[in-house]
């Protein structure tokens, strides 16, 4: 939701705030502010509005020292103001805080601080931080830290700075992502690897419940315990500019052309024809998965729609069944789960707390969690037994692209290991998908040739308040990801069918000129699907339908049809939702919204 940063060293610290923060605005950018601390004073600067708000202020008003901490804000306690911006500091202006994350018991805590005669300015959760810190502190902010923490529930990834220690940087993690960076003679803290690695590319991973201490001299990690923790450095192989945009106009564009490449290096050493599945560290043996009754897959968003696809994958190529369920639901609905119970948790950032409060009962209650993330050390990857990772690369822009089809990648992977270990593919069937699998990334590259089409119909509709997507079997799982994608960066609303369903309820709100997508790439109902659009072209709906190549009969039941390269039913989804995504990023540049950064959302959803 947040991003924080935080330097400490012999240079100015301003500039590395600033910069590490324009690397994290994909996490929140409603406002934004920084805290140095230089002579013995605390300055705070900070704003409502983008990062570009900030920049111009401290122009005009510099902020000099050489350590402080930073922060761009997603608003969850308090409408975006430059007074609950962050940093927020105690009442006495001697203690500054970032958070990213929710104090759950803020209220009680900010009620019993007020008895102590301590006094709020703000509408924020955050506030309570660095009063109750305050409150803790006797001349060690590091023992002050940890016993305000003691005293907070919820999710937090905290720096801390005072003017009492000017030469110290505290910082804490629960449930929401932090790192540390590990400079010459400087030293770092951020929500993600982007914010530092134009300056180091050594990091360690915080677990939770685990606090650092930076200095100029060093780092010290410690265990809620005041134990001392050592720690592997983790070296960063990728280059700074895979998270620039390097010369396309948006981050989105970008990483829906890298899609090629991620495809291809997420089935790198896993995918190799007349060998076995690989992979990678999972231990998970034949016995074990033999020995699964149910499969669960856990995910929010995007990752949810990617699961549906991984449901149909798996019940179908390795016949065990499968429940999708939204993260947010799981656990709240007393699930049965036992020691025949695999949960498979799917998350981008592997910090999703829903995701990961799921995780986490499936394990209580005896069951094996694999995880897909995208994010090597994350949360959800350390706390899984396995995990599977999707080599996407940084993903910045908000709507994920580039994540998703990888996402696909790997439960097409899963689902065929699965396969492979129970007898239910032959070798044949088996070596079929992954021919086919291996030609994903350049019938993507096909796919992304050939976008008039999109463009053409984005450019006559996107005047529309309303759009539907329709699509039966694994096309309606696509539907559900294209019509997601529209709302979230275009502000159409758009809702996506069954479109077997359409008889039933749905067709009512079909009239004269509304848009409609319908995607017909599952063959073996590809005439009931014809039969669908012919409803709705047949009240005056305006159609883009797909189809795959050769499928030209299509035209007759639509206004504008688009191709894909002819791939396998059951992967037509890796493909058919690249034009998909096209769509909605010209809808939304046409319209001029803020396709990277669209209003009220959030990169990495770190808080129910």
């Amino acid at each position: 939701m947040c991003g924080i940063v935080g330097y400490i060293g012999k240079r100015e610290a301003s500039p590395f705030l600033i910069e590490g923060l324009s690397k994290l605005e994909y996490r929140g950018y409603d406002s934004a502010g920084i805290a140095v601390i230089n002579n013995g004073e605390l300055k705070v600067s900070k704003c409502k509005g983008r990062l570009a708000n900030l920049e111009d202020r401290i122009k005009n008003d510099p902020v000099k020292g050489t350590l402080g901490i930073g922060h761009t804000r997603w608003a969850t306690h308090g409408e975006p103001s430059d007074v609950n911006s962050h940093p927020h500091t105690n009442t006495n202006g001697t203690i500054s805080v970032v958070h990213n994350g929710i104090i759950e018991n803020y209220l009680s805590i900010k009620e019993w601080l007020i008895k102590k005669g301590y006094e709020f300015y703000t509408e924020t959760d955050t506030e309570v931080i660095p009063n109750l810190v305050d409150y803790y502190y006797k001349g060690d902010i590091l023992e002050a830290v940890m016993k305000a923490v003691s005293k907070m529930e919820g999710s937090y990834a905290i720096g801390v700075v005072t003017t009492e220690e000017p030469d110290k940087l505290v910082a804490v993690r629960k449930d929401s992502p932090l790192i540390v960076g590990l400079g010459q003679d400087e030293y770092y803290i951020a929500s993600d690897i982007p914010a530092v690695l134009n300056h180091t590319r050594d990091v360690y991973f915080l677990n939770d419940k685990e606090f650092v201490l930076l200095t100029r001299e060093g780092v010290k990690i410690l265990s809620q315990d005041g134990e001392e923790i050592k720690k592997e450095v983790y070296h960063v192989t990728w280059n700074a500019d895979a998270a620039e945009k390097g010369g396309y106009e948006h981050f989105m564009l970008k990483e829906i052309h890298e899609q090629p490449k991620a495809l291809r290096d997420t089935m790198t050493s896993r995918i190799i024809p007349g060998k076995p599945i690989q992979l990678d560290d999972i231990t998970i043996t034949s016995e074990q998965i033999k020995n699964i009754k149910r499969i669960y897959i856990i995910a929010c968003g995007t990752a949810y729609h990617a699961g549906v696809v991984g449901k149909y994958a798996i019940e179908k190529l390795a016949r065990i069944p499968v429940e999708i369920e939204v993260a947010s639901e799981f656990r709240y609905r007393d699930p049965i789960i036992d020691e025949s119970t695999l949960l498979i948790a799917v998350s981008q950032s592997g910090e999703t707390a829903d995701t990961l409060a799921a995780l986490r009962l499936a394990k209580q209650k005896g069951a094996r969690v694999i995880a897909i993330t995208n994010v090597v050390g994350s949360s959800i990857s350390r706390e899984a037994d396995d995990v599977l990772y999707t080599w996407a690369g940084p993903e910045i822009a908000v709507a994920s692209t580039k994540a998703y089809t990888t996402q696909l990648i790997a439960m097409y992977i899963i689902a065929l290991f699965f396969a492979q270990n129970k007898g239910t593919l032959s070798n044949e069937e088996i070596e079929e998908i992954k021919r086919e699998m291996l030609t994903l990334p350049e019938k993507t590259e096909e796919v992304l040739k050939t976008k008039d089409v999109v463009q053409k119909f984005a450019s006559k509709n996107y005047m529309h308040k309303d759009m539907f997507f329709l699509g039966r079997g694994l096309d309606y799982a696509v539907a559900m990801e294209g019509s997601l994608k529209l709302k979230e960066i275009s502000y159409i609303h758009s809702e996506a069918y069954a479109a077997g369903e359409l008889k039933h309820g749905t067709i009512a709100l079909i009239e004269p000129g509304t848009a409609v997508i319908a995607l017909a790439t599952q063959e073996d109902i590809y005439d009931k699907m014809v039969s669908n659009i012919r409803e709705v072209t047949t009240r005056g709906a305006k159609v883009l339908g797909f189809a795959f190549e050769g499928h030209t009969e299509i035209e007759k039941t639509v206004d504008l049809a688009r191709y894909i390269p002819k791939t396998l039913p059951i992967l037509a989804p890796v493909l058919s939702v690249v034009p998909l995504q096209l769509l909605a990023y010209y809808m939304a540049t046409i319209k001029g919204c803020d396709v990277d950064k669209p209003r009220n959302l959030a990169k990495s959803v770190t808080v129910e």
